[in-house]
């Protein structure tokens, strides 16, 4: 039986974000900023004349962020957005029309644009609007995805005489299936926010009209509130489950687990719930 998974809008009035922007520049790519607690990196895509049409220069500015966010020890999880109207409508076309085989296969043409899976801290994805072709690509890369329920996903590629090449054929198949994916790849079908999420493809749904950026940054400072040793084993362990037979799965798991035993924070987490307090994470 499907169920959505719906987040329900406060009571309190809507929590307005005070994000501490380090550029506003408009000429900026991605435009990074921090949330009041400092510990959740915000990038946010800019190209809004282009509904954030993803390109090479896009994603080298993307990649720098990331690395700059791998590195900050205050950043404990990161936010990937292209606001609250539009996540990224496709990659740049006017970038690959007039390309030549030789050229994209000897500069591995968008293969820079997956670092973002190399990325060990958390990153949730916000999605408004349109995330398609690869929008929808760079939302899958996400470990936690929120959408509106307007927002439109698709692998709309079939109408350009070409299919998904940053991962669509196979990230999609594995969140939603062979013939789901296949109806997407080759009918170019579109679904809205709801469906993605009765599919599988997205994590939660805001209600209408509620701040998905806002709701991804909640979602990121929960995850920001626990050990950065065991965030990144949990996330190592699920992704490894993607890639690996059953049987490889449970024991890198086992390992994991079992490895986390050497922490303080295991200790300092344990110690905790039995003393019914709060504990004090030391990433150690």
């Amino acid at each position: 039986m499907l169920t959505r998974t719906i987040l329900r809008p406060s009571t309190l009035p809507i929590l307005q974000l005070q994000l501490r922007a380090m550029s506003s520049s408009a000429d900026q790519l991605v435009i990074p900023s921090r949330s009041p607690s400092n510990k959740v990196s915000i990038l946010t895509l800019n190209r809004p004349k282009a509904l954030n049409a993803l390109s090479t220069p896009l994603f080298q500015a993307l990649n720098a962020e990331l690395e700059k966010a791998e590195a900050d020890d205050t950043v404990r999880a990161i936010v990937i957005t292209g606001g609250e109207k539009v996540f990224a409508a496709g990659a740049d076309i006017k970038e690959m029309k007039d390309k030549e085989i030789a050229e994209a296969y000897t500069t591995n043409f968008l293969g820079s644009w997956n670092k973002i899976a190399s990325i060990r801290k958390p990153i949730v994805g916000a999605v408004a609007g349109y995330a398609l072709g690869g929008g929808c690509e760079l939302a899958m890369l996400c470990d936690i995805l929120i959408a509106t329920p307007k927002a439109t996903f698709g692998q709309p590629e079939i109408s350009l005489g070409i299919i998904p090449g940053m991962g669509g054929s196979q990230r999609l198949t594995s969140l939603v299936g062979k013939t789901r994916a296949m109806d997407m790849v080759l009918t170019g079908r579109k679904i809205d926010g709801l469906t993605a999420e009765r599919w599988g493809l997205v994590s939660r749904v805001t209600e209408e009209g509620q701040s998905v950026v806002e709701e991804a940054v909640k979602v990121a400072e929960t995850i920001a509130g626990f050990g950065k040793v065991a965030v990144q084993a949990g996330k190592e362990a699920v992704n490894a489950s993607l890639d690996l037979p059953l049987e490889q799965g449970l024991r890198l798991e086992r390992r994991l687990f079992q490895q986390l035993f050497a922490t303080q924070d295991q200790k300092e987490g344990m110690a905790a719930f039995a003393e019914k307090r709060k504990p004090t994470w030391s990433d150690k």
